[in-house]
């Protein structure tokens, strides 16, 4: 909420308010599925899409990696229609649950991640990695959410400039080995934005 240190008194009411009812109106919803991960000259191609991963970053990122994990995970359009709703009577209200939402989404991912992998057999495993994240582009979405059927299994859909509907979703993929992995860059390092990221010109970040 671009707030500085610790929240006054009435932001953190605001944010208390807002949390409840986030808690009360959003059911998240996630999918998975595990592929196999093959090297090519063309990219990293993986057994469940139908066009190859692109980019450096993926491919050291999925270095070591002969199987992987893709997934995905949404508020569903509750969260978008929760957000529109109370804008029309109070934005600062409003603002707090697209904030709380936007950190819901991840919290969902971790959650996710850790009940796949409790069925999964993955003695070592990467960090979840995005489309748009580093040099893999973000035209990939499309490609994923058809891999994992995930306009009829949970509502996600594209839109034509890649950006996902309903807002508050995530797309990631993690990699599998039976040997360690090197764990590569994060957050602002391979970010496209860092150059003019209004998070970081404060000092922060908005993920590890």
């Amino acid at each position: 909420m671009g707030v500085k240190g610790t929240p006054d008194q009435a932001v953190a009411e605001l944010l208390d308010r807002a949390e409840k009812i986030v808690r009360e109106k959003i059911h998240p919803k996630y999918v998975y599925i595990e592929t196999d991960v093959t090297f090519t000259d063309e990219g990293v191609v993986l057994g469940a899409m139908s066009v190859p991963l692109t980019g450096e970053d993926i491919k050291r990122h999925l270095r070591g990696c002969n199987k992987a994990i893709l997934m995905a995970a949404t508020l569903t359009q509750e969260a978008d229609k929760l957000i529109r709703q109370t804008a029309v009577t109070n934005m600062a209200k409003s603002l707090a649950i697209d904030c709380l939402c936007s950190a819901a989404v991840e919290q969902v991912c971790d959650r996710a991640e850790e009940e796949i992998f409790s069925r999964c057999d993955a003695p070592y495993r990467t960090w979840r990695f995005s489309p748009g994240y580093g040099d893999f582009p973000l035209s990939l979405q499309k490609s994923f959410l058809l891999a994992l059927n995930a306009q009829r299994r949970i509502g996600l859909t594209v839109t034509d400039s890649s950006l996902l509907i309903p807002s508050k979703s995530v797309t990631a993929i993690i990699g599998m080995s039976d040997s360690p992995v090197e764990r590569g860059g994060r957050g602002c390092t391979i970010c496209n934005m860092r150059e003019n990221c209004a998070y970081r010109a404060k000092g922060n970040r908005c993920h590890g």
